[in-house]
């Protein structure tokens, strides 16, 4: 009988722990949907692709429809996928073509993508 009782305490304490876990995801993909809708907001419109980054979990690149563009960066792809959903906003499966094609650039990013590839100055 003490081995049930064990088993079901343990078996409370995990299911509460993931209890919370998935209430803090919840939590985090609300945080990142509302920075995403803020972007789209602030660029005319937003579309979006999320990456896998290792360890640190995932990547969402955003383009505004004024070309604009900035990523976040998500504790882990689910999450990440949760946030796009719950912003609304298309999302890619790769960063090419016609979505990378909206990028616009200015003067500070050619000079610090220069800066990398080629020993230049760096733009700071």
């Amino acid at each position: 009988m003490a081995d049930t009782e064990q088993a079901d305490t343990e078996n409370a304490a995990q299911t509460e722990k993931a209890a919370k876990e998935a209430a803090r995801a919840e939590r985090t993909a609300a945080k990142l949907a509302k920075r995403i809708t803020a972007f789209a907001r602030e660029h005319g419109g937003a579309e979006g692709q999320v990456a896998y980054i290792g360890e640190r979990g995932a990547r969402i690149v955003l383009v505004g429809d004024d070309g604009g563009w900035g990523d976040v960066v998500a504790p882990s792809h689910a999450i990440a996928k949760d946030a796009v959903e719950k912003a609304g906003i298309t999302v890619h499966d790769d960063f090419d073509g016609e979505f990378a094609a909206k990028v616009k650039t200015g003067p500070y990013e050619w000079k610090r993508m220069a800066g990398i590839q080629i020993g230049g100055p760096t733009g700071g």
